[in-house]
């Protein structure tokens, strides 16, 4: 089977490396603890989760670098479709195949608005995504917080890998995120969506200790533009 690369932007960002290259919420420029920057990026098809900076981040440039299109919610795909991006619209508990691999929209309990100023445009609701790429299922949760169908998320597919967020305030902090874990029964996971800014400060090491102490899942910790292989 075909090893599938995953390599951390920072925040909540991720490039998945496999027989078809993606990048989610991909915020490079502005981002503290990016490695990298939007012109290093080119990738097939770019998901967003939501429509906040720090997420719809250089979708657009990376879109037009690339050729690649767009995933999200309709909303925000016709958002980034008026911008110049090839855009494709889903949204929640849909799914659609692309190239080979299979993407299927999730609840995320969050907000989605764009702009500085009020009022800020709305672009729909936030979702996370199931990825399914060379017979590995990713679960990138979106920013969000705790929520019970994850239960039902966990039990309807195998997860090989979950991308969950721990820094608390915005979203799940890491108490909720190991009962996320708990649910979900993933292989491994991935935290998120911590230490950019000191609001969102976590320790990463103590949330990969209580995972694999009170559970079956195995925590991945790593750097900004570091990668792992599944």
């Amino acid at each position: 089977m075909k090893r599938v690369k995953v390599t951390f932007l920072g925040h909540s960002g991720f490039i998945i490396d496999g027989s078809v290259k993606i990048v989610i919420d991909p915020f490079l420029t502005g981002n503290p603890i990016a490695t990298m920057g939007a012109e290093d990026v080119h990738a097939d098809l770019i998901l967003v989760s939501h429509g906040h900076g720090d997420h719809l981040g250089d979708t657009i440039a990376i879109a037009k670098q690339s050729g690649g299109t767009v995933v999200s919610v309709f909303e925000l795909a016709t958002y980034c479709a008026c911008k110049g991006a090839q855009s494709h619209g889903m949204h929640i508990g849909g799914s659609h195949s692309f190239k080979g691999l299979k993407i299927k929209l999730t609840p995320a309990w969050h907000g989605s608005g764009f702009g500085g100023e009020s009022p800020l445009e709305y672009l729909g609701t936030p979702c996370g995504f199931l990825i399914k790429i060379d017979g590995k299922n990713i679960y990138h949760s979106g920013d969000t917080g705790l929520f019970g169908d994850m239960e039902l998320i966990g039990r309807l597919q195998p997860i090989d890998l979950a991308l969950l967020p721990i820094g608390d305030n915005f979203t799940m902090g890491p108490e909720d995120a190991l009962e996320a874990v708990r649910m979900l029964k993933p292989k491994m996971v991935i935290p998120m969506h911590y230490n950019t800014w000191p609001l969102i400060e976590q320790d990463p090491l103590q949330f990969k200790a209580e995972v694999e102490s009170k559970t079956n899942s195995k925590v991945s910790v790593i750097a900004p533009g570091e990668s792992l292989e599944i």
